[in-house]
């Protein structure tokens, strides 16, 4: 069974998507229709703009979800049918245009909504994330347990390697505690703050109401979401886990496990990277994987 996986924020490089621009009228009529939709033009940054300008949240997320969208849609119906999806934290919304959830409109608005939202809570109070190489998971979580102050376990990326999440102070304090409890490395992230813990409530609390007023329809194949790690369906449902998605952690892992446990053999990338393939193999080394590329002589 395929697996079609869409990648999250640390993906992007400058010159992405050119290519698809470039070779795919499709393609291009997207692009031209974004520009449109977030009222400044993101292909000028995506294609010539530096690695400083693609950093910054606004910019990042759609470029990444744009990329991985429309990749998937140049790929079409024949070639693009799969038995499952997911993505990593923003790579959700990816998977969910993919598999027919939303419309491609629809959620470029809704990660434009989330990029700017999750800006703005980061600007409440100095947050960040941090690196754990070389623990178990329940260590981490212990750790994080005792530290005063925010710190959560918030990215479940692949066994050994855990993304913690929180307030500044705290997180340092952590790294600390988790290098003395036996830890590889501890690194701080250079991100913008801390996504996937609770203080990024009040971008939840703004997202949310975006995402209720927005139509889902049932996607064409199973999608695992972030927050539970399993095979989803129900509209009603894929909304609820998105709006939750914000302050609850990712579980990568536990998702590959169980699209693995399923029958996914083959996990096919569609977005910039091999960030997620890598994780994959992690995961189980005996999955098959590979980067979805766009075929120039249809």
């Amino acid at each position: 069974m395929n697996a079609y996986i869409f990648p999250g924020q640390g993906a992007q490089f400058s010159g992405m998507g050119l290519d698809l621009y470039e070779n795919s009228p499709l393609a291009q009529s997207l692009f031209e229709k974004a520009n449109e939709i977030l009222g400044f033009p993101i292909t000028d940054i995506m294609f010539e703009g530096t690695a400083e300008a693609l950093k910054e949240t606004k910019v990042t997320q759609p470029a990444i979800f744009l990329h991985s969208v429309i990749l998937a849609k140049t790929l079409g119906g024949e070639s693009f049918k799969p038995d499952m999806v997911a993505g990593h934290s923003l790579g959700e919304f990816s998977a969910l245009v993919a598999s027919g959830a939303l419309t491609f409109e629809d959620g470029l608005k809704l990660v434009s909504k989330r990029a700017i939202a999750m800006q703005k809570a980061c600007e409440l109070q100095p947050s960040t994330m941090a690196a754990v190489l070389g623990l178990e998971d329940a260590v981490v979580e212990k750790v994080c347990e005792e530290i005063d102050g925010v710190v959560v376990a918030a990215n479940y990326n692949c066994p050994g390697q855990l993304v913690i999440s929180g307030e500044v102070e705290a997180i340092n304090r952590a790294c600390e505690a988790l290098k003395e409890a036996g830890a590889r490395r501890a690194l701080v992230l250079p991100v913008g703050g801390a996504f996937h813990s609770p203080m990024m409530e009040p971008a939840r609390e703004e997202l949310a109401a975006a995402i209720e007023n927005t139509t889902f329809s049932k996607p064409n194949c199973p999608i695992y979401q972030n927050v539970t790690a399993t095979a989803i369906t129900d509209e009603s449902e894929i909304k609820a886990n998105l709006i939750s998605q914000l302050t609850a952690p990712v579980r990568w892992t536990q998702s590959v496990q169980q699209m693995i446990n399923d029958g996914a053999t083959l996990f096919t990338e569609v977005g910039p990277g091999k960030v997620l393939q890598g994780l994959v193999k992690k995961i189980n080394r005996a999955s098959e994987t590979a980067s979805a590329t766009l075929d120039t002589n249809k």
